[in-house]
């Protein structure tokens, strides 16, 4: 059996504004491509009503979080709203050994350091039509006050600066044109040249 090379997999990571709707567009990508592993982010905030530990997040403890920061463990790692957040090594790593590609769903910093970690992964931020329409989205959400509000807007205004060093920018408008592109980016990495070295290999000259 011919031995897997992680280097031809794909991995795709998919940033956004909190209010940029990636969750939603993530979520119906790995439905169109059920192949690609999910890496389950780990985070120490607690569970959201409906949010499922190991599909949503890995929910774990502030001591347990800054245990595997010590070991080296988090590819990547930030703290938000008072909160943990980080991409486990394993999450990554297991399923390129067994030649699957993988989907990461990470704010900006995870990416800086995700793009460090693997040059020839494939970055896409995600972008609400118009500023106004980001803040439409985050002040309907209805659960915090005037200044929390204010700092995620704030945030959200951090983040979005940070898009010009993606690969690629979806303007998320209409839902269905979104999921598309996604998929269409997804698509055309897949046949790049330098991912398809164990088909192309039997073709070229010794």
């Amino acid at each position: 059996m011919e031995s897997v090379d992680p280097s031809e997999q794909v991995v795709l990571v998919v940033s956004a504004p909190s209010g940029g709707g990636k969750t939603t567009l993530c979520r119906e990508f790995l439905k169109a491509f059920p192949g690609v592993s999910f890496s389950v982010s780990s985070t120490t905030r607690p569970p959201r009503p409906g949010e499922v530990d190991g599909r949503d997040y890995r929910f774990i403890s502030t001591e347990e979080f800054r245990r595997k920061i010590e070991e080296g463990a988090f590819v990547e790692w930030a703290e938000n709203f008072g909160h943990f957040y980080g991409t486990l090594a394993e999450e990554v790593e297991r399923p390129r050994r067994l030649g699957m590609d993988v989907l990461l769903d990470v704010d900006t910093r995870g990416a800086k350091s995700l793009r460090a970690r693997f040059p020839d992964g494939v970055f896409i931020f995600i972008l609400p039509p118009s500023i106004e329409v980001l803040k439409e989205r985050l002040s309907h959400r209805g659960s915090e006050g005037t200044e929390a509000l204010r700092l995620r807007i704030s945030r959200a205004m951090d983040e979005i600066q940070e898009s010009v060093w993606y690969d690629y920018l979806i303007i998320n408008e209409d839902l269905r044109a979104s999921i598309e592109a996604l998929k269409a980016v997804y698509t055309a990495e897949k046949i790049r040249v330098k991912r398809q070295g164990r088909r192309l290999r039997p073709f070229l000259r010794e």
